[in-house]
């Protein structure tokens, strides 16, 4: 052993005997395979409803009010002070003023949904739809509600979903990432951190595909010749391998070796994945690929169905960016904003589910609609009254998300806020166990998927959550 690879194994010396001590024990406990291919797939913990996961982030928070949990007193007491003692907030410029729903709301499906005159579209898959009306969430701040929406925790750099999905499961394509988010135009804030791997090894972290014709760099080759990439790759994968022998298994170099091998493979998988031309016409209509409200939204909704017919995991999709429009984070204009942003989404999304479940995948796909929060049902005004400047503060205390597929039940309303829709008051649904209930249907039990990390077992749901039996088909 040189000097060099002494002090790398030893942290330069101190406590040398200690720390090998510990690494043996890591090394002991690791899964080498798992290592070598971190994709291979893995049994789940009991038969799974579902097999891969589709999550429809609506960065921002739309409010439930005006979507999917429709509030008649809130028009009935219009420009009225709320009749409750507390109003928790967390921006200025809020009122105690009741804000009405500009929109209209009507029954759909066999199951009589109520859904908002936003989602003309989604309204026609109504009884496939499990609308969670009592969810709650810790945090009232965007970038911590978007982590502890994806990691379950509001402080950065905890595994997302995604990456834990992917560690507990692997992935079925050997061509594509297992955890891939798609690119519509806005990264929520918090950043790349919504989609990492934390402390999980790094091959689990969410690949990011952006839009346009090259959604990842360099996956166009630079050699004519294949021969010639093929022995570069070659010689990297002899060079790592050398380093991950001498100074035994490193996450980051089985992750770089997995990775460069991923990336050839993706060359040839990715251009297939992005041409369009094999759907039919009327397959890119459905979608709304030819209008320009939806063209962007609807496109990553296809690739979505195409992934998960090609075995990726976890699918997140994020919300399109649109001229004038900041999410769906209405502090004011919110009428303008959410009919923007329903437009741009509500066709494409109809449209993936109802082609899931043509296909026979919905049963076994799991889609989940939803935000980091809701909003108030009082209003945000410039002090001039109510106008169409009007808009809503953020509400983690009782919100709405929906699911579809996947072994969920379709056609049911489960849980409900109170009258004025800002409080959670009957069968509350917590983050942390919205996060249990969707590892359950891909068969993961969230108290044995764990990790060992800074001396303890580490989860998903920390050391929370309970599965919604209730809405369980």
């Amino acid at each position: 052993m040189t000097r060099r690879e002494w002090l790398a194994r030893s942290a330069n010396g101190f406590g040398g005997l200690a720390l090998a001590a510990m690494m043996a024990e890591d090394r002991a406990r690791s899964d080498t395979s798992r290592s070598a291919n971190p994709m291979a797939v893995r049994p789940p913990h009991f038969p799974p409803r579902a097999t891969s996961v589709i999550f429809l982030f609506m960065d921002g928070g739309p409010g439930q009010m005006d979507t999917f949990d429709p509030k008649p007193r809130l028009r009935a007491e219009h420009g009225q002070p709320i009749q409750l003692p507390e109003l928790p907030t967390t921006v200025f410029n809020i009122t105690d003023k009741v804000f009405g729903s500009p929109f209209e709301f009507s029954r759909h499906g066999e199951s009589g949904l109520w859904v908002s005159e936003l989602f003309p579209n989604v309204a026609t898959c109504a009884d496939d739809l499990c609308l969670v009306h009592s969810m709650v969430a810790d945090h009232s701040e965007h970038t911590a509600g978007n982590y502890f929406v994806h990691t379950g925790s509001g402080f950065q750099g905890r595994p997302s979903m995604g990456a834990w999905v992917t560690y507990g499961l692997g992935s079925e394509c050997d061509d594509l990432p297992g955890f891939v988010v798609l690119d519509s135009g806005l990264i929520p804030p918090g950043g790349m951190d919504c989609f990492g791997s934390g402390f999980l090894p790094a091959s689990y972290q969410g690949t990011l595909f952006r839009r346009g014709k090259h959604p990842i760099a360099d996956i166009v080759p630079l050699e004519a010749d294949p021969s010639v990439q093929k022995g570069k790759l070659d010689l990297i994968r002899r060079l790592n391998r050398g380093v991950v022998d001498r100074l035994g298994t490193v996450s980051e170099i089985e992750a770089t070796i997995s990775n460069y091998e991923l990336a050839f493979r993706m060359q040839s998988a990715v251009p297939e994945l992005l041409d369009l031309a094999g759907e039919s016409e009327a397959t890119k209509a459905m979608y709304g690929l030819d209008e320009a409200d939806t063209s962007e939204f609807g496109r990553q909704c296809l690739l979505a169905r195409r992934m998960v017919e090609r075995g990726v995991r976890f699918i997140e999709l994020l919300t399109p960016a649109r001229k004038g429009q900041d999410r769906w984070d209405q502090h004011r204009r919110l009428a303008e904003g959410h009919r923007i942003n329903a437009r741009a989404t509500d066709k494409p999304i109809a449209a993936l589910l109802k082609d899931l479940k043509g296909r026979g995948l919905l049963d076994s796909t799991l889609v989940v609609w939803g935000g980091e929060f809701g909003r108030t049902p009082t209003a945000q005004t410039n002090g001039e009254g109510f106008n169409e400047d009007t808009g809503r503060d953020h509400n983690p205390f009782g919100y709405t998300m929906w699911l579809a597929g996947g072994g969920v039940k379709g056609g049911l309303r489960y849980g409900a806020t109170d009258e004025y829709g800002y409080f959670a008051v009957e069968n509350k649904v917590h983050m942390h166990d919205l996060h249990a209930t969707m590892l359950h249907l891909l068969g993961l039990d969230h108290e044995k998927l764990t990790y060992r990390y800074s001396g303890r077992d580490m989860r998903l749901t920390d050391v929370h959550g309970e599965i919604v039996h209730g809405i369980l088909a």
